[in-house]
């Protein structure tokens, strides 16, 4: 198996944010390659996006994303065995959820698409619609009967411009946990600030909370929801919630601050859908919230046979997994001691991500054992990008700076 491509080259890959691979390019050379050929095709179809905007420019539509080439991908052509398990019957209520859930993993083609199909400010003008796509593999970290932990990891081999594959390139991606009559939330309140909030059993009774973090094991949001298994099909519908801009946002906009989201997950016979419903809001205190525009999101995970995702991704964690697990470990006790929190976007010049990235970095490269262990280089970067209400700032490991806010 050839060996993953790491250290820098994943934290560039982490700057691009997302698996920016074909996208619409803007100018499809005139006589392609046949890889080319492909991509340009796809493109073709992106372009046509339901919900689109067929009375605008479609110079100033041109879908947004990126357009690295990916290696081909082979689609999974039977049911997956999860899917199977799904419908039987004479399952409880609850089994039948945990299994939806427990079918959401394995190793897919993503593809992520976005627009803006209203907007609610004088002058509105629609920003371009964003696609997107990549490989992806999603592991069962842990399996109890009230809680479920799935870890998604990107995995991309790409083709450079004489269509020559590379070596796999790994990067953990963001990670759901799935809790069972979860009433201890911590909700996303803008300006990177997460507070407790406390739901009464009647409303959870039944119902699952999906909790999502950043690449770096960061929050992100959290949401309750109900799954519903009718006519064959399983969906999760969750309430309305707020979470920071995402990645594919944050580079490009500083209109708005917050995004407000409904969203549903659906599982299928060769994978999964999840749909959002957003609304992009401006946040600010002493001003009332206002909307600027809503956008719907489809993400389909199109279940794979090929490439090998699970191999690459095994390699990475066997190095770097204990490291994954403290970083996990310091959050849990975070959320378990704080009523509020929020975290500094930077510290000595550099994202929480590229602390954590780095680190794991240095633990791929085997040989001696880095200058600081594990446990304590988890606890004291998180820390140093933690603001608590009424304590002291910290500093990060080996760090003599003082933290920016």
């Amino acid at each position: 198996m050839k060996s993953p491509i790491l250290l820098s080259a994943v934290l560039a890959w982490a700057l691009a944010a997302a698996p920016h691979l074909p996208a619409a390019p803007d100018d499809p050379p005139a006589d392609p390659d046949p890889p080319a050929a492909k991509a340009a095709k796809r493109a073709g179809a992106v372009r046509s996006m339901t919900f689109g905007w067929p009375f605008l420019d479609p110079e100033k539509m041109k879908v947004r994303g990126g357009t690295t080439a990916g290696a081909e991908v082979t689609l999974a052509t039977e049911p997956a065995e999860a899917w199977t398990r799904l419908q039987e019957t004479d399952l409880s209520p609850m089994e039948k959820d945990r299994r939806a859930i427990l079918a959401m993993a394995g190793s897919y083609r993503v593809s992520f698409q976005f627009i803006e199909t209203m907007g609610f400010t004088e002058g509105y003008h629609p920003s371009r619609p964003y696609f997107s796509w990549g490989t992806e593999e999603v592991r069962v970290l842990e399996d109890k009967e009230r809680f479920i932990s799935l870890q998604h990891t990107l995995v991309m081999y790409f083709k450079d411009k004489d269509g020559n594959e590379s070596e796999p390139m790994v990067m953990k991606h963001w990670r759901q946990d799935w809790r069972y009559e979860d009433a201890d939330l911590h909700t996303y309140r803008g300006n990177n600030r997460w507070r407790r909030a406390m739901l009464p059993r009647r409303t959870v009774e039944g119902r699952w909370t999906q909790t999502v973090y950043q690449v770096d094991d960061s929050p992100r949001y959290e949401a309750l929801g109900t799954w519903k298994h009718t006519h064959g099909m399983s969906t999760w519908a969750s309430v309305l919630s707020w979470r920071p801009l995402p990645r594919r946002e944050f580079s490009v906009r500083d209109d708005y601050n917050v995004l407000e989201c409904a969203h549903t997950i659906t599982i299928t016979p060769d994978g999964w859908v999840h749909t959002q419903n957003n609304r992009k809001l401006s946040v600010h205190a002493g001003m009332e919230t206002s909307c600027l525009a809503r956008e719907f999101g489809i993400n389909r995970y199109e279940r794979i046979t090929a490439p090998d995702l699970t191999a690459p991704a095994d390699e990475y964690y066997a190095s770097t997994g204990a490291y994954w697990g403290h970083v996990r470990e310091t959050w849990a006790n975070i959320y378990r001691k704080y009523e509020q929190f929020q975290l500094r976007s930077s510290y000595d010049d550099r994202k929480l991500y590229e602390h954590h990235f780095g680190y794991a970095a240095e633990l791929m490269q085997g040989g001696k054992k880095p200058k600081i262990p594990p446990r304590k280089h988890a606890r004291e970067t998180i820390n140093a990008f933690l603001v608590i209400p009424g304590r002291e700032n910290r500093k990060a490991p080996g760090s003599q700076a003082s933290p920016s806010p």
